[in-house]
């Protein structure tokens, strides 16, 4: 009886407890960031290297059954072009180094993707890419995918990472 006691009593506490941990007042007006803001703070903007607000310059509009990407113009005017993105790899497969996802955040988990469509790129890459934690800087050629089956909205192709130079 006297651990039954101890254990409602804690429970009663717990109920009672405000969840202040639930509250940031950092967080903006409408809610969580979204992935390119968390990944701006993360990967700051370079001069040429496409952004993730960028990327994230798409809506999903109703077309007829069917929900289609709608582009911004700048994203628009990325299609085909050879464009650098910086971001964090996401790996398909561990034993394949040449496809691969570059995402604006960095993965936490390995079953799951960080982040949605807008804020990851698939990249095919010339020769294998090596990969790490840390973020890497590729360049390739961009293709702004209006309807592809899988939900990507990004590739980049013959892509090739971006070596740092010291000075």
């Amino acid at each position: 009886m006297r651990v039954e006691l101890h254990i409602l009593v804690a429970a009663a506490l717990i109920a009672l407890t405000p969840p202040t941990f639930a509250f940031d007042p950092k967080l903006p007006p409408l809610g969580l960031p979204t992935a390119a803001m968390y990944g701006a703070a993360l990967l700051p903007e370079r001069d040429g290297v496409v952004s993730w607000t960028t990327f994230a310059d798409v809506e999903s509009v109703r077309q007829g059954s069917r929900v289609v990407p709608e582009f911004g113009k700048a994203v628009l005017a990325l299609d085909r072009q050879r464009v650098r993105i910086q971001g964090f790899i996401v790996p398909l497969e561990v034993s394949d180094r040449r496809h691969f996802l570059v995402s604006a955040v960095p993965p936490h988990c390995p079953f799951c993707l960080p982040a949605g469509p807008d804020a990851i790129v698939e990249v095919w890459a010339k020769a294998p890419v090596a990969w790490g934690i840390e973020p890497i800087t590729i360049a390739g050629r961009l293709e702004v995918l209006r309807d592809d089956p899988s939900g990507v909205l990004y590739r980049l192709s013959d892509a090739e990472a971006v070596v740092k130079t010291s000075r």
